[in-house]
């Protein structure tokens, strides 16, 4: 099986790229791959790297994921959201290959208190959540095969995500104003990657990769707001933390989203229902606490022994 993966030096690429590895070669692209490309933004190059290639399964973790700067380069964004989405869709389809696609809590309206089914209206709220709701249109309507993720508040050890920007800032003791009334569930980027790897040899064993067409919701188990998320990575930190980081950090202030004002509006429920996945492929899904522990005992700021397992 070949395997082409766009965005392969990102947050979820980077994982995918040791998750796929044992399913068969792996073709792996950046935006600045030479010879083959990587570069959303370039559409015939899309087209004639599918072309070249032709996968058994395309991987595309590349996107414009600038919330708030997507409000001033909405053509960008959407070129790299929707409109190369769009050529990798109708060149999968080409090529009889099955494309994993990511997609984001952002398509829904971030009403309400309820989990968001796949079903649910969507209603996105800024850019972003728009150009990717395009995108995911694109994806069904050219007729490949495809499995779309819709996940959220993703994070792992490489690359810059909101466990790091807390970590660095408590070490330099800033005030930190966070904001306590927008609610979902931090979701590692290693399990996404993990999730898809075994969905694909699901499909690979079912033969079924040219007929499957569905959008799940995959998010870690659990709930927080951005402040308690922060203030859990803090209490982490202050008991397991190497000695070079003992002492006093930032104090932690909760706020509401009203009070941190942002380019973007942002959705107050990302919470993801994931039953359907789980009904699906009979996916667990570890507690939110879980994945980010390890992140931090990964990129070295706390030590996890046999008695703190």
């Amino acid at each position: 099986m070949k395997i082409l993966l766009f965005g392969s030096k990102g947050q979820l690429g980077w994982e995918l790229q040791r998750s796929l590895a044992p399913l068969g070669m792996v073709v792996a692209l950046t935006r600045t791959s030479k010879r083959l490309c990587g570069d959303l933004t370039d559409i015939e190059g899309l087209r004639r790297t599918i072309d070249e290639v032709k996968p058994t399964v395309i991987v595309n973790a590349a996107a414009y994921t600038a919330v708030d700067q997507a409000e001033d380069e909405a053509g960008l964004c959407r070129k790299i959201n929707t409109d190369a989405v769009q050529t990798i869709s109708t060149s999968a389809k080409m090529a009889g290959a099955l494309l994993i696609h990511y997609s984001t809590d952002y398509v829904y309206s971030g009403e309400g208190d309820r989990p968001w089914k796949e079903t649910d209206p969507l209603q996105p709220l800024n850019v972003y959540g728009s150009s990717k709701i395009d995108g995911e249109k694109a994806c069904a309507e050219s007729g490949t095969s495809h499995i779309i993720l819709r996940s959220s508040w993703i994070y792992s050890a490489k690359g810059n995500n909101f466990p790091k920007t807390i970590l660095r800032l408590w070490k330099e003791r800033k005030p930190l104003r966070i904001i306590d009334d927008q609610i979902g569930s931090p979701t590692s980027a290693e399990y996404i990657a993990d999730v898809t790897s075994m969905l694909i040899k699901t499909h690979v064993e079912r033969r079924s990769l040219s007929e499957v067409k569905e959008v799940f919701n995959l998010a870690a188990a659990g709930e927080t707001s951005w402040f308690n998320y922060a203030k859990f990575i803090v209490e982490t930190l202050e008991k397991l933390g190497k000695k070079t980081m003992n002492g006093p950090g930032s104090e932690l202030t909760a706020i509401s989203s009203e009070k941190y004002r942002q380019k973007a509006k942002r959705p107050l429920n990302s919470r993801l229902d994931t039953r359907k996945i789980k009904d699906h492929y009979d996916i667990y899904s570890p507690d939110w606490r879980v994945g980010v522990v390890r992140m931090m005992s990964e990129i070295g700021v706390i030590e996890i022994n046999e008695e703190t397992e």
